[in-house]
């Protein structure tokens, strides 16, 4: 198996799309698997991934084999969803300058705050140990300023260009009981709209230290979906 990754418009010094929708990801995915001679693949994205790798699931059926979504958060019009319970006041208040618009996002944005209380112990202690390289690369993500984030964050919350019910791929919905950042109902939610899913409810686990789960999640997508 390979692994793949490639940064999104504006991150490691991409070309910034400010108006992309979640859809246009796709012809950036498939650019990268055909430069690489990839004709068949997985898809995996994680937070706001998780969007994106839907995207390419329900668009791409001919070439993608699986999804994978964890810490994904459902759709903006997830009918019947309470997106915020459980949210950190941090998060909250981030989509609050979210529903105001970009000038409010960026100057929200612009502090360079977090809340730390969006991250449970484990995440902590992932973040201090395991994926302790993960500050690294957000730092070199977003070393051109917070727009790639503002664009990100803006484009979840405008409609996605696809629909949840086309998907006939197999999916896994991974997410973290204890999330404070996407909590855990986003992950019920998109479980239950999307065709055929397997959820996999990852008890006390936050937004971070659910992925330490990830070797566990590849013999889980073989078992069940034979790739």
């Amino acid at each position: 198996m390979r692994f793949l990754g490639a940064d999104r418009p504006r991150y490691g010094g991409t070309t910034r799309d400010p108006e992309a929708s979640i859809s246009d990801v796709l012809p950036d995915v498939l650019a990268v698997a055909d430069a690489l001679g990839v004709d068949r693949l997985a898809v995996l994205g994680h937070s706001g991934g998780g969007p994106r790798a839907l995207a390419c699931a329900a668009l791409a059926a001919e070439q993608v084999l699986a999804a994978v979504f964890v810490s994904s958060p459902a759709p903006p019009d997830a009918a019947g969803l309470d997106r915020r319970s459980g949210m950190a006041p941090g998060i909250a208040r981030r989509q609050d300058a979210v529903a105001a618009g970009r000038e409010a996002l960026n100057a929200l944005l612009g502090k360079n705050e977090f809340d730390e209380s969006a991250f449970t112990a484990g995440d902590h202690a992932a973040l201090d140990g395991a994926w302790s390289w993960f500050g690294r690369v957000v730092q070199a993500a977003t070393a051109s300023g917070p727009d790639g984030m503002a664009d990100d964050l803006l484009a979840a919350a405008r409609p996605w260009g696809f629909d949840l019910a086309a998907i006939r791929v197999p999916v896994l919905v991974v997410h973290g009981a204890a999330d404070r950042i996407v909590p855990a109902q986003h992950g019920e939610w998109l479980a239950a709209h999307v065709p055929g899913a397997r959820s996999i409810v990852v008890p006390e686990a936050g937004h971070i230290d659910v992925l330490v789960r990830g070797p566990e999640l590849v013999p889980a997508l073989r078992g069940v979906y034979g790739i």
